[in-house]
């Protein structure tokens, strides 16, 4: 493997953790702000 092809992986594999994890607080977020909003507990 060339040194190109081994630092696109390392930056594919470092930034795909945060990539998950911001894109389950941004789903669980919208999906919170919808129940709330459907169910009318808007305080």
């Amino acid at each position: 493997m060339s040194a190109m092809e081994s630092l696109i992986w390392n930056v594919l594999g470092y930034s795909a953790m945060p990539m998950i994890f911001i894109g389950g607080f941004l789903a669980t977020a919208v999906v919170a702000c919808f129940l709330l909003e459907v169910t009318g507990k808007t305080d």
